[in-house]
């Protein structure tokens, strides 16, 4: 061994309070110190090499209180890290097995944070470089020390495997060895050892053992005495000796098990487990692991893995519930004031609440909500916990790629803890929470499994009921947990997770809902957070409408909180310079209200705010502080000439104003098609481009009679906003009114907008999302709506002040979107249709 270990010049320190460690010796370390962990982190775990391995131990008084390096004994040993055991959860838990080398001086202290480390002297030899010479000079001390370690070993038991072990090596181990083990095995107090460890000669730790060793050969010959029931009838003062010794046996064992200043965790914990009111099952499995933990030693890993998990089951809401308010008339008032519209939310949390009036054993609903961002589905989902009375939590699915952050990690692992869903439960501290499980369409998978799936268990009314958590390990009732979803869109959520949820639909906002919006809650709110009063800012209805149309084009409300805020901020300024310096004196404080003199004029009410307060916003202010309007209309001048017109999109950010372009120009007939299109939108521009050439001549367009329309023609097909991806069958009808004015020489109306799906035979078939389009169709300001005739049901989701603005015009055939499109229509499509329904009766 010497050849490969060799002690350092500088070594790191590992304190330990109240142990010595002896070379020879093996001895388990808890860390549970800064300066302990932070070595641990930096130089054992960070390295693989030997020399990092090598460390100093060097003891410290127990009765020491002071944190600094020094109250270090002088005198420590160099050791080898055997071992690294520990946990993550729920913090940073390690301890070393180490085995002793040899003894060292501390010289000098050259480094104390993060972790000390000294210039040290190595003060004896390291194992294997021991030879006869040193104990040739021992004489028979030496030789009296072995036959009473042979004694002491005779009188231990032999089965267990170290005894054995130490028996079979004590007749090859080297004679200057034995002090330092045996004193490590015997029973010696901290000062004890202390003296053994100082002593550097060899034959002076010979004398200071050699009364230990005798001591505790005296003592187990005692035990054996009396555990045969064999006492000294003549003696009774030997029989005493023998009872005080069995209980400075068991003095010393108690210090050992447990400080006497801490409580007795086991002893704790079982009457958390008492009063915690686990159901039947999971008392079992609790009480199973707490019979293991008494028989467990405080220092193996195993130890604080199995008290966590029993700290665990006793801090989980089995039994406890809060009680739910069940006021229809108040909840449907507090819905009110914290949110404007959202009726459908409103009316299932109503509804939801009328049934549990009915039924006490309810069972919580799933409910997802789908929506753009900013209309207030996070918000809504607070709004009904404290509606309901119960605790709110949220968990953040976003990117979430892990089952095990659903299900938990096993107790195996390192590091393992219990669930988002369990760890949730013990935070809120009961059963029936509110959870807000967030951005659910967003979850990912990776190697570690497939969260989504994991999630099927949670949201299945029939199934959570019995939940297991891997590092629960026992089921968990989650039935009367209330599930709240939510997301932009469900187009990325897994069909078997979709199903078990019941869906709503949280569409934008209308213009005047947002101007309702920021008047009763976003500009009280901006207000507060920056510190203002409505005597010192106010922001006039008119002006909010200004920054909705030209500031912001949005389906919620999130972009116009923050350029309020903007406004906030500009006028904060002002105030900040003109208001009037802070006065430290109570007396001026009082002094800000003044009168004026009678001599200075009229009393005058002197205010501590400016006199120009409040600070109205109009829109030269409002232009000032945002800058010039980043949304105006283009649509009269983008319409101003053939081969454009106005589609409506659907997106998960809500409904979109879509320009379609198209330009002609000499070719051999290809038709050309650009924006980032999907397979869909370019089939579905085939198919436009085909129905308009099968139908030139009723659509007035000039062509040679047996030539083609495409003959010596090439056509551009453009979407604006390339960067962005596009794909879907809404954008057909669109396209064959760009085609039929590129064509035809005649503009799109430019106060229409237009969506449907088309067919070879030129039908208008249904698509979705259409509040959303015609949402963002009002925003835009267009007065005229093409839709398919089967959307009409739809039409009942869209606020009637908006339906007031804006006419709809249904359309079953490709004719009939034509007719509209165009101003004065196409009078020949007019025969076409007739014709055609006069061929359908027949």
């Amino acid at each position: 061994m010497s050849s490969n270990i060799s002690i350092p010049h500088r070594l790191p320190l590992l304190v330990v309070s109240g142990g010595v460690l002896l070379p020879g010796s093996s001895m388990r370390i808890p860390v549970n110190t800064p300066r302990n962990m932070n070595m641990v982190k930096s130089r054992i775990l960070r390295h693989n090499t030997l020399s990092s391995t090598i460390i100093g131990v060097v003891p410290k008084d127990p009765e020491s209180v002071k944190d600094d390096l020094s109250s270090l004994h002088p005198i420590g040993t160099a050791a080898v890290v055997v071992q690294v055991t520990g946990t993550n959860w729920p913090k940073p838990a390690y301890s070393l097995l180490v085995t002793g080398l040899c003894r060292f001086g501390l010289e000098s202290i050259v480094q104390e944070s993060p972790y000390p480390v000294a210039v040290v002297n190595q003060l004896d030899k390291l194992p294997g470089e021991d030879n006869e010479s040193d104990s040739a000079g021992l004489g028979d001390i030496a030789d009296v020390f072995r036959e009473q370690a042979n004694a002491l070993v005779e009188l231990l038991d032999v089965t267990i495997p170290v005894v054995k072990k130490l028996k079979r090596l004590l007749d090859s181990l080297p004679v200057a060895r034995l002090p330092d083990i045996f004193t490590a095995i015997i029973k010696a107090s901290y000062n004890e050892k202390i003296k053994v460890l100082d002593a550097i000669d060899v034959e002076a730790r010979f004398r200071k053992t050699l009364p230990l060793l005798e001591r505790q050969i005296e003592g187990l010959k005692l035990l054996r005495q009396t555990k045969q029931g064999h006492l000294n009838t003549k003696d009774p003062h030997k029989n005493t000796r023998v009872m005080d010794f069995k209980k400075e046996l068991r003095k010393l064992q108690r210090n050992f098990n447990e400080n006497e200043n801490e409580v007795d965790e086991i002893a704790e914990l079982e009457q958390k487990l008492k009063s915690a009111c686990l159901p039947e099952h999971a008392l079992l499995a609790a009480t199973k692991e707490l019979k293991r933990l008494k028989k467990m030693p405080t220092a193996l890993p195993e130890y604080a893995i199995t008290r966590n998990y029993l700290e665990l089951m006793t801090e989980l809401p089995w039994s406890k519930s809060s009680k739910d308010v069940l006021d229809i008339s108040k909840a449907r008032h507090d819905l009110d004031e914290d949110h404007y519209g959202l009726e459908k939310l409103k009316k299932r949390v109503i509804e939801y609440l009328a049934v549990r009036q009915l039924k006490n054993t309810l069972k919580g609903p799933i409910l997802c909500f789908v929506g753009p961002p900013g209309v207030g589905k996070t918000s809504v989902g607070r709004s009904i916990a404290q509606t309901l009375g119960r605790t709110f939590h949220r968990i953040s699915l976003g990117g979430c790629c892990d089952q095990s952050d659903i299900r938990g990690h096993r107790r195996t692992y390192i590091g393992s803890m219990p669930g988002r869903i369990i760890h949730g439960l013990k935070l809120v501290g009961t059963n029936n929470p509110v959870f807000l499980l967030d951005e659910i369409d967003k979850l990912g998978k990776s190697l570690q499994g497939d969260p989504g799936s994991a999630l099927l268990e949670v949201l299945d009314p029939e199934q959570n009921n019995t939940f297991t958590d891997h590092y629960l390990n026992v089921p968990f009732d989650l039935s009367q947990v209330l599930f709240i979803a939510t997301a932009n869109s469900i187009s990325t959520i897994p069909a078997p997770l979709l199903d078990r949820m019941e869906v709503i639909h949280v569409p934008g906002y209308t213009q005047e809902e947002k101007i309702e919006i920021a008047m009763h809650h976003l500009i009280s709110k901006q207000l507060k957070e920056h510190g203002l009063t409505a005597e010192q800012l106010q922001i006039p209805q008119d002006t909010v409408k200004l920054t909705i149309s030209r500031y912001t084009r949005e389906a919620g409300v999130r972009k116009l909180e923050r350029k309020l805020g903007a406004i906030c901020r500009a006028v904060a300024v002002k105030v900040a310079e003109s208001h009037p310096k802070t006065v430290q004196d109570s007396e001026e404080k009082k002094d800000l209200l003044q009168i004026k003199e009678p001599d200075q004029g009229n009393d005058v009410l002197e205010m501590s705010h400016p006199p120009d307060m409040p600070i109205v916003i109009d829109e030269l202010a409002l232009k000032d502080i945002l800058g010039p309007p980043i949304y105006e209309s283009e649509m009269s001048e983008r319409l101003s000439q053939p081969g454009v017109a106005v589609g409506l999109a659907w997106t998960a950010m809500g409904g979109e104003i879509m320009f379609v372009e198209a330009t002609r120009m000499d070719g051999d007939g290809r038709l050309t098609l650009t924006g980032q299109l999907g397979d869909v939108m370019k089939e579905s521009a085939r198919l436009a481009l085909n129905w308009v050439r099968s139908h030139a001549v009723q659509c007035g367009i000039e062509t040679k009679p047996g030539t083609d329309l495409m003959e010596n023609t090439d056509i551009h097909v453009h979407f604006p906003a390339g960067a962005v991806g596009k794909d879907g069958p809404s954008a057909g009808v669109t396209i064959v009114a760009v085609l039929v004015s590129i064509f035809t020489g005649r503009c799109v109306r430019s106060d229409v907008a237009m969506t449907g799906e088309l067919t070879l035979r030129g039908l208008v078939l249904p698509v979705g999302g259409i509040k959303e389009k015609v949402l963002v169709a009002h925003r835009a300001g267009i007065k005229k709506v093409i839709i398919p005739k089967r959307n009409e049901k739809d039409l009942v989701e869209v606020p009637q002040n908006i339906q007031k603005d804006i006419e709809f015009s249904l359309a079953k055939r490709l004719e009939d979107v034509l007719q509209q499109a165009f101003e004065g229509g196409f009078p020949s499509l007019k025969d076409a249709t007739a014709t055609i329904s006069q061929n359908s009766k027949l």
